[in-house]
């Protein structure tokens, strides 16, 4: 046996987004070598707008922290666990009405600062075009894989991948809004007060708004997007906001302009629709326009955008963009052990693997971290029992971990965490969980699954909290 904290087997990890990272800091922590490969800057993925590890190139928000919703409930787990890209989420937050907001360039420079100054971990840019020979290997390079990389990958692989075209949203510069056409508040908060300013549509404004959106100039759509309308449908809160248009008159007042819950105090009473700007940092120097994904051309985009009120002079700092999503069919390729059918003591984690979302990404992460410690500190890598390894499926991690095991359908969209993913009781006259039963359930699972952990770890010096 190896030394406890003393792994000589080094790790490469190819990708330095969420995942990555959460891998690489965790594998370091456990005492393996780890040499993660990044190619920014030397190669842009056309989103990515600075050569920081763990950039945010969407949003800003990792979600929810109210633990009796399933991303509350995960970010508490992992929180357990210490998880260093949440404790740096934690560390960089800004207002945000509940959800983890964080300020996206100090969360970057905080873990790529972390990753730097480790000294088991060696940072390598530059473009990885093939697959590295050397195993352990975690593939961890997110939705904007090189193609040369992609196409390496798949070949050795007895599966396929989907892909698609994701939009990200725009965002202002808050010098030039009109703020007396705004008010603030948050939906459901008090009124008056909140994290968020809302722009209200009159009916006659929301119509005049949908109506341009509906004939705004677009990018040209992408191959493999028109063709898949089940990679559509499954990504539909993504869609861009001209496309939700395109479904019904009232999808947006339905959707992301929905007022409920947001009283506007000019008039005393909920508007017709609310667009709502959510600040970038913490000085609100910029605001995030929420729920606009969009492919219009950067010029429609400032045209029909000033369209909303407070924002008839906005200066753009970013326009909203797409970028090509590239992931694995998990249920067909992901191993018990985490590895990929095909390929022994290679591993696939994060957004690549089939998670969408921040923070199952950083989840994916952790559990890859996990199962390769596992292995990689026996004697015996090629022989792990995962499920003595990893959560249990009641908790927040293990249901995640189960939306990519195998199912009865043939298709596969990336997973988000949602109530449904946990398990139901059993038995023929048992009647579906209240969600206050699955949240204190999957308390009790992860608490006596990481306790354990932390007692083997103890005698071990090897995985704890």
């Amino acid at each position: 046996m190896r030394p406890p904290g003393d792994n000589e087997t080094p790790v490469t990890i190819v990708g330095g987004g969420l995942s990555g990272t959460e891998a690489a800091l965790r594998l370091a922590e456990w005492g393996h070598p780890v040499t993660l490969h990044e190619m920014r800057p030397q190669c842009s993925s056309g989103a990515h707008k600075t050569s920081f590890l763990s950039e945010l190139v969407c949003s800003n928000s990792l979600k929810s922290l109210n633990s009796q919703t399933p991303h509350g409930l995960l970010k508490e787990e992992l929180l357990k666990t210490g998880s260093p890209v949440i404790e740096s989420a934690m560390e960089a937050r800004i207002p945000g009405g509940g959800a983890l907001v964080v300020d996206r360039d100090v969360f970057a420079r905080r873990l790529t600062d972390r990753v730097l100054s480790h000294p088991r971990i060696r940072v390598e840019r530059g473009v990885v075009d093939r697959l590295p020979s050397r195993r352990p290997l975690v593939v961890a390079t997110g939705p904007l894989t090189h193609p040369d990389l992609v196409k390496d990958l798949t070949a050795h692989l007895p599966g396929g991948r989907l892909s698609f075209y994701d939009a990200i949203a725009p965002i202002v510069e808050a010098d030039s809004l009109d703020f007396d056409l705004l008010f603030r508040g948050d939906r459901h908060g008090e009124p008056g007060r909140g994290d968020h300013w809302n722009a209200p549509m009159s009916p006659e404004t929301y119509e005049r708004f949908c109506e341009a959106l509906l004939w705004g100039e677009r990018v040209p759509p992408h191959e493999g997007v028109e063709d898949n309308p089940e990679v559509l449908r499954a990504f539909q809160a993504c869609q861009p906001v001209e496309s939700l248009v395109e479904t019904g008159w009232r999808t947006l007042a339905f959707g992301p302009l929905r007022p409920v819950g947001l009283v506007d105090p000019a008039t005393g009473r909920e508007p017709f629709a609310v667009v709502q700007l959510r600040p970038e940092d913490a000085g609100e120097t910029a605001f995030n326009l929420v729920g606009f994904q969009t492919r219009l051309r950067y010029p429609e985009q400032e045209r029909i955008f000033r369209m909303i009120p407070g924002l008839g002079r906005a200066r753009f700092l970013r326009h909203g963009s797409l970028h090509r999503n590239t992931f694995l069919d998990a249920p067909v390729l992901l191993k018990p052990d985490l590895t990929l059918a095909g390929l022994p003591g290679v591993y696939a984690t994060g957004q690549i693997l089939g998670v969408e979302g921040y923070t199952e990404s950083v989840a994916m992460g952790f559990l890859t971290a996990l199962v390769l410690h596992a292995a990689w500190s026996s004697d015996n890598p090629w022989n792990l029992d995962a499920a003595r390894v990893l959560p249990p499926a009641e908790s927040a991690l293990g249901a995640l971990l189960s939306g990519l095991r195998p199912r009865r359908s043939s298709s596969f969209a990336p997973v988000n965490l949602h109530f449904g993913l946990f398990p139901g009781p059993s038995g023929p006259s048992a009647r579906r969980l209240q969600r206050e039963q699955i949240v204190a359930r999957a308390r009790r699972a992860f608490s006596g699954w990481w306790t354990a952990r932390n007692a083997q770890g103890s005698r071990r010096s090897g995985v704890g909290g």
